[in-house]
């Protein structure tokens, strides 16, 4: 087993992470348990968020009692200092503790700082003053915006989408965050579902020694196969650089991530983070359950699409959603009519 040390936070955790977004999915007993058993089996960094809805109250109960052995972080999508006091209140009561580890601003676009005007950043202070959290960190989505919050000294950790599928710019911001002494902690390492290959995915992110994965666990099984590799890495082989060639070459170009940020903002209710991606999720996963009635009306709600532009404003990728739309629906109809075959 790897411990890796979130840089200046003193943060030393065994090098998966648990990422408590998807347990919003389960009840209340059932996260509960998952959570449990993730830390009985060596997880010690559990991640949420004020907007991933009960996530925070389910692992408040999880953890009750021995909150002192394991480190919390969750985030606020404030922008005003007020607006970071609140969240922080309610984040504090539902979690059931005095204190958090790592609070962070929560998929920014611009970098907080001391005398901005917003107040953000003082609030931030005046908390970590007062004891109830302990580092300032912050999440971001555009590599532009990660690189200044870096250099810019203020924040101890960054949180940012990391794996295989990334490209020279991640990477170099992975080593950028090393140099400069802070913590990096990896999102969607398995690229919201589009990797399939959990084994390899470990196996790349094992090769940056000062980044902390945090998997985004909704599933019994899944928990499973991440403890396993707590002591049991998967090493990179030449058979999985290979792999990795090939699932690049495959996933060039534009795609949806299926982060879900652009939802709930269509006026048309389209899935788009699912919609916006099913030609890949058809070819990547079973196909049965994507041609699904339930799937075959979602899709269809894309032909109603007005281009409104919503979506496009809130991907953090700046992708062309409405046209992926169409290119996906298209490619849908054609599978369904057996003009293209996908298994």
């Amino acid at each position: 087993m790897r411990d890796i040390t979130l840089g200046s936070t003193g943060i030393t955790a065994p090098q998966n992470g648990f990422g408590a977004l998807p347990i919003q999915r389960r009840s209340t007993d059932d996260a509960a348990a998952l959570l449990r058993r993730a830390f009985e089996g060596g997880m010690r960094y559990f991640d949420t968020a004020r907007a991933y809805s009960d996530s925070e109250t389910k692992l408040g109960i999880a953890f009750e009692g021995i909150r002192d052995k394991l480190y919390i972080a969750t985030k606020t999508t404030a922008a005003t200092g007020d607006k970071v006091k609140e969240d922080l209140e309610t984040s504090l009561r539902e979690l059931r503790t005095d204190y958090i580890d790592v609070y962070q601003l929560h998929m920014v676009d611009r970098v907080y700082k001391p005398g901005d005007g917003s107040g953000v950043y003082e609030a931030l202070l005046e908390a970590k003053d007062a004891g109830k959290i302990r580092h300032i960190g912050v999440t971001a989505h555009k590599i532009g915006v990660a690189f200044d919050l870096v250099d810019s000294g203020l924040y101890e950790t960054l949180q940012f989408p990391f794996s295989y599928l990334s490209d020279e710019r991640d990477f170099e911001l992975a080593r950028r965050c090393g140099k400069k002494n802070m913590g990096f902690i990896a999102m969607k390492g398995m690229a919201g579902g589009l990797i399939t290959r959990s084994d390899v995915a470990m196996a790349f992110l094992e090769r940056y020694p000062n980044v902390m994965p945090i998997w985004g666990v909704q599933r019994e099984e899944e928990l499973e196969q991440w403890l396993s590799y707590m002591n049991d890495t998967p090493a990179l082989t030449d058979e999985m650089l290979a792999y990795i060639e090939k699932e690049k070459a495959d996933l060039a170009g534009d795609f949806c991530r299926g982060c879900g940020y652009c939802m709930p903002t269509c006026p048309v209710g389209i899935a788009i983070n699912q919609c916006a991606r099913m030609s890949l999720m058809l070819r990547r996963a079973p196909s049965d359950a994507w041609l699904s009635e339930h799937w075959q009306a979602e899709m269809k709600k894309t032909e109603e699409c007005i281009e409104c532009g919503q979506c496009t404003a809130h991907c953090p990728y700046e992708l062309d959603t409405p046209a992926l739309l169409k290119k996906n629906y298209e490619d849908y109809k054609n599978v369904l009519a057996g003009k293209v075959k996908v298994d």
